[in-house]
């Protein structure tokens, strides 16, 4: 069992949910360039040579365990899971907003507690339910003034993005769940390493390498804040969920989508050029809170 330690996993989750907050903002900026398949690419490319070199130096790496009988299975759902994640959410973004793919992927951690009350056998508290409720309620909310033409199909690209990123949110709570079965045998680093080395592998057929010859220093400097957010965040991701209940560790990644709308919004005042912000009214950011809040009661459940 877990020993839950707060001091360690509540700074892990804060760091998480930073990176995460500011993933969409920087690939969509470097998306003008490259495509959504050739960043994903250097993102594993980046994060195999360095993790997994640091871990294979120090003699802290032992992928043959996530091999065995007992975790095969779990290993091929979480890889499958996550890679599948990478590349629907780099493509969405392809055709929606930063701020809209992270009011959409905050279902990831919803599903990932849905998931363990249907198959891990937790109970849903009246609290939990209100805070389905609130999340069913608040996205309509915030697509509010986007809901007419999303309804009569008249924005085929927009749609199109959410559906990707609603495979992304799927793709990462198979991901969840079932790393946090490896955990309780297997060291997080492991399993990560092993996504990053097959992640480098499936996606180099349909990855342009010598397109970023073409880069320009801010793409660059994004290609290289994109490496370093894949081994920070997933790392303290991981470590959170080792030294922290998921329930806590999903309430603080909450915080994500509101943090990703005012980083856009505070961007697109200073840089308008930089990257599309999402048109909000007062009913938009009643929407984002509704989630926001909604995700954090489902979360936390009984606790405080």
């Amino acid at each position: 069992m877990t020993q839950s330690n707060w001091k360690i996993g509540l700074p892990l989750a804060l760091t998480t949910a930073f990176m995460w907050a500011m993933l969409p903002i920087a690939l969509k900026g470097l998306l003008d360039d490259i495509t959504a398949t050739t960043a994903t690419w250097y993102r594993f490319v980046g994060a195999a040579v360095l993790a997994g070199g640091y871990y294979g130096w120090s003699r802290q790496l032992n992928l043959r365990q996530l091999f065995g009988r007992a975790l095969l299975p779990f290993t091929l759902l979480a890889v499958a899971g996550l890679l599948t994640n990478y590349l629907t959410y780099a493509t969405g973004l392809n055709h929606i907003t930063a701020g809209a793919a992270q009011i959409v992927i905050q279902l990831a951690p919803l599903m990932l507690l849905i998931s363990s009350v249907l198959w891990l056998g937790e109970h849903f508290s009246p609290r939990q339910w209100l805070g389905v409720m609130m999340v069913t309620i608040g996205l309509p909310l915030f697509f509010n003034q986007r809901l007419p033409e999303l309804v009569s199909g008249a924005n085929r690209e927009y749609l199109i993005g959410l559906g990707f990123i609603v495979v992304a949110a799927v793709g990462w709570a198979i991901y969840g769940f079932y790393q946090k079965k490896i955990l309780s045998r297997a060291y997080p680093q492991d399993l990560l390493v092993l996504i990053y080395l097959t992640g480098t592998l499936c996606f180099l057929p349909m990855a342009d390498p010598l397109s970023v010859a073409g880069l320009d220093w801010l793409g660059w400097a994004l290609l290289i804040f994109l490496t370093a957010n894949t081994l920070i965040a997933y790392g303290a991701f991981s470590k959170a969920l080792a030294n922290w209940e998921a329930s806590r560790v999903s309430a603080t990644l909450a915080l994500v989508p509101l943090l990703t709308l005012a980083l856009s919004a505070l961007i697109g005042a200073v840089w308008p050029d930089y990257i599309e912000v999402e048109p909000l009214n007062w009913i938009s950011w009643l929407g984002a809170a509704a989630v926001v809040c909604g995700s954090l009661f489902a979360a936390i459940g009984r606790g405080r």
